[in-house]
């Protein structure tokens, strides 16, 4: 009669050891086999960092952006660099300290080094065309394409972050960059911080019922044009939040009593999001609901919150600096980068 041959306590033991610490290992980096880090360049690799607000659950290799300038950073190696776009997009694309490039309706395959750089360490920075705080075309990132044997490291990235939550002023509609010559990337970039933009053109601080987008509500999303998901705030924390919002709700009916509570309601959302945060909240250029505004500040520094102010915005502007009575033009947004910087660097120290 045969018997099944049986492994010896001995030769089982070290199997057994190698299994668990695998175990442990993969515990402690919190994953699977499965949810090891990306390749080099692809969607989950860790030396790309993904700013502002992306979806990067949906889809293991498509990652996409939503409110206005979001961006992303990464170190390569080699002398080459393409994108892969799945569909058609307006992009800027900034490599090493070089030039910032705009790319007119590209797809697929998008060649960022037609002539190759020098060999070495390289930094790429790309961020999407929006219009009106949505994004023009596709803007999905499947990944990049690196030369044969290249690889990817984590450029320097600053320490500290600074959020911009307002309409299409905000988003710099009708400058010539957009997002990129809006205020608040133009303050991010001088006092060299991390800088967000989660703006929507036409959008009111109260939700209102002909569909302006209330970033009362919004503010807490991922998409600002959706319900859900939630934003998982844990992805990063800002440093300092400028609140920019007024401007439109005077077309859609909203009362100064809903304006006041619901900007109370949105400093205890920013506050509950980052509980460190310095709170800007600005007067509207065009002056509106500034005594709502203000008295929400005041209500908020009563009830103990002693990190958010207001500020008094009188002046700033000029009719040189608009393209239109509400829109700035490029020269208008670097004159409120001038006023705000120094007031935001004041206060988180760069």
């Amino acid at each position: 009669m045969q018997t099944s041959p049986r492994t010896s306590p001995r030769r089982a033991l070290p199997a057994l050891v190698a299994t668990l610490l695998m175990a442990c290992l993969l515990s402690w980096a919190g994953g699977s086999p499965a949810q090891a880090a990306a390749a080099p360049g692809q969607p989950g690799d860790p030396n790309i960092k993904f700013v502002g607000r992306w979806d990067t659950t949906s889809s293991s290799t498509a990652y996409t952006p939503y409110w206005a300038g979001a961006y992303y950073r990464a170190g390569f190696t080699g002398r080459t660099v393409k994108l892969k776009q799945r569909g058609t997009i307006d992009l800027w694309a900034r490599i090493d300290n070089g030039p910032v490039k705009f790319y007119d309706d590209v797809k697929g395959t998008v060649n960022l080094t037609p002539t190759a750089l020098s060999p070495g360490n390289h930094t790429l920075q790309v961020n999407y065309q929006v219009v009106a705080g949505s994004y023009k075309g596709d803007a999905v990132f499947q990944g990049l394409v690196l030369d044969s044997g290249a690889t990817t490291f984590a450029p320097p990235a600053p320490a500290r972050t600074v959020e911009f939550v307002g309409d299409s002023i905000t988003v710099g509609t009708t400058s010539s960059q957009n997002a990129r010559t809006a205020y608040g990337w133009l303050i991010g970039e001088r006092l060299g911080v991390e800088h967000t933009q989660i703006a929507q053109g036409g959008a009111c601080l109260v939700a209102a019922a002909d569909g302006c987008v209330g970033l009362e509500r919004q503010f807490t999303k991922l998409n600002p044009n959706a319900a859900t998901p939630d934003w998982n705030f844990s992805r990063y924390r800002a440093d300092a939040v400028v609140i920019n919002l007024g401007t439109n709700d005077v077309g859609h009916g909203v009362s100064s009593a809903q304006f006041q509570s619901a900007y109370s309601s949105l400093l205890r959302k920013v506050r509950a999001a980052y509980p460190q945060a310095w709170i800007f909240a600005l007067e509207t250029f065009r002056g509106r609901f500034v005594p709502q505004t203000e008295a929400a500040v005041k209500a908020a520094v009563a009830g103990g919150d002693a990190r958010v102010s207001f500020v008094d915005t009188t002046g700033w502007l000029g009719s040189g600096d608009l393209t239109d009575s509400v829109h700035p033009n490029d020269r208008g947004h670097r004159v409120i980068a001038d006023r705000l910087a120094p007031v935001i660097a004041a206060r988180i120290g760069s």
